[in-house]
């Protein structure tokens, strides 16, 4: 990470800053654009079983869609970001969004699996890059102690307002053709959300919590590939990897309705009822998480955090076990247990984007979030879902589920085990790296 600084003489003397201006309408811009594409991005998993009947459709095709629609991420990924360094983070956000509220609307009209498969895969580019640069704004906007609960807001927001709209798109089931209103529909609310990005969005300043007032004074040599790629040099960063490749909860979301409607005989509507109880139970973890995430930070020192991440994968294991491995004909049951692997789930964003923003520097965090949710998070997760759809269609999703949601989940929380190691030290390489910058820049 050898990027050249110069710094411009300043008479003030190095200080933080109280709060970056705008960050609260730029999160809450940034928290309507993620609804209405996480909308569009449970959409196919939720009415699944009614295109399945449309367009007659099984557990592989499911599979392949979501596993289509990750993949087209390794390449768009990093592409918005760049596009982001060359113009924008507010121009690429409107553009993305725009683009994919366009082949959100032309799914609607599919007439066969291959152009269905074509259109979502297009529109997962499209939107791809909203993850990265939304999850770099909030590093920008917020300072280490606020991050948490910045992300914890941001995700858990959009999962219980997702989790509303979950139930409505079930509806759409009971019509022959309400999966194609239900695209058309996300389709236009993604085209408004993008022009409300061009009224209300802010651009912050790279590093603005960072370094406060000296930020706008401190230019950076462009980030080259060399520099991301250094990024896997960082101890912490790479075990985040290989954890995020074996973050098996991914998998609930795509296979969780198709598993109640196929495996425990619940029809579509109302096995879609699970995604309020699933939101609100994530929206809880989420947010109650990013607050105790603080809390952690205050007396648990820098080793809490991993406590904590290591907490989640080992309640999210235990409660998917429960939740997967019964059969009962309550959906009352599952509604509860859906509820607990939210509130698991949703622990982990307000403590390992926080971990993951400490120990990079502010220039390289985008790039960073381009490995982390658009390279390895993908891999991870069109490996699951695609392996999971043959072998659901082989066996059975309940005997996948044990192994993925249960077994690979406790593996992941030993694996996180080495942060205690190596955390500390990166997170005070950076922390040094920011003093020393603020100090260069007030000589």
């Amino acid at each position: 990470m050898n990027t050249a600084i110069t710094a411009s003489t300043g008479k003030d003397a190095p200080t933080r800053p109280a709060g970056v201006k705008g960050r609260w309408r730029n999160l809450s811009t940034l928290i309507g654009v993620t609804v209405v594409e996480s909308g569009e991005g449970s959409l196919t998993t939720t009415l699944f079983p009614a295109i399945a009947k449309s367009l007659g459709l099984g557990n592989t095709e499911l599979g392949l869609l979501s596993t289509l629609g990750r993949l087209i991420g390794v390449p768009f990924g990093p592409f918005w970001v760049w596009y982001a360094n060359r113009t924008s983070r507010r121009q690429a956000i409107f553009v993305s969004t725009l683009v994919s509220g366009a082949f959100a609307v032309a799914s609607g009209f599919a007439e066969n699996f291959l152009l269905l498969l074509l259109l979502q895969t297009l529109q997962a580019g499209a939107v791809i890059g909203l993850t990265p640069i939304t999850n770099a704004v909030i590093a920008d906007s917020f300072d280490d102690k606020s991050r948490g609960r910045a992300v914890g807001m941001l995700y858990g927001i959009s999962a219980i307002l997702s989790s509303v709209i979950g139930p409505i798109i079930g509806l759409l089931s009971i019509w022959e053709s309400g999966w194609r209103w239900g695209f058309w529909g996300v389709g236009a609310l993604l085209i408004v959300t993008g022009v409300l990005v061009l009224v209300l969005f802010r651009e912050p300043e790279v590093g603005a919590a960072d370094y406060g007032a000296q930020a706008a004074r401190i230019v950076y040599a462009r980030p080259r590939l060399k520099d991301s790629l250094a990024l896997m040099k960082i101890p912490t960063f790479s075990i985040l990897m290989a954890s995020r490749l074996l973050s098996g909860h991914l998998l609930i979301a795509v296979f969780g309705v198709q598993f109640l409607v196929t495996e425990r005989g619940f029809d579509n509507a109302l096995a879609a009822i699970v995604a309020l109880p699933f939101g609100i139970g994530y929206f809880l973890g989420t947010v109650g998480g990013g607050f105790v995430v603080s809390a952690i930070d205050r007396r648990g020192g820098r080793n809490g955090r991993v406590a904590f991440l290591q907490t989640a994968q080992v309640l999210f294991a235990v409660v998917a076990f429960f939740a997967t491995q019964f059969d009962v004909a309550s959906i009352g049951y599952y509604a509860a247990f859906w509820g607990l692997m939210g509130l698991a789930q949703g622990l982990n964003p307000g403590v390992n984007r926080p971990i993951l923003m400490s120990v990079m520097a502010p220039e390289l965090r985008a790039q960073g979030f381009v490995i982390y949710l658009t390279i390895f998070e993908v891999i991870g997760w069109a490996a699951f879902t695609y392996v999971a759809g043959v072998l659901a269609d082989a066996f059975s999703l309940q005997a996948v589920f044990l192994w993925i949601l249960v077994i690979l989940m406790l593996v992941n929380a030993a694996v996180l085990g080495l942060l205690y190691r190596f955390y500390p030290r990166d997170r005070k390489r950076v922390d040094d790296l920011i003093e020393s910058r603020l100090a260069a820049e007030a000589e």
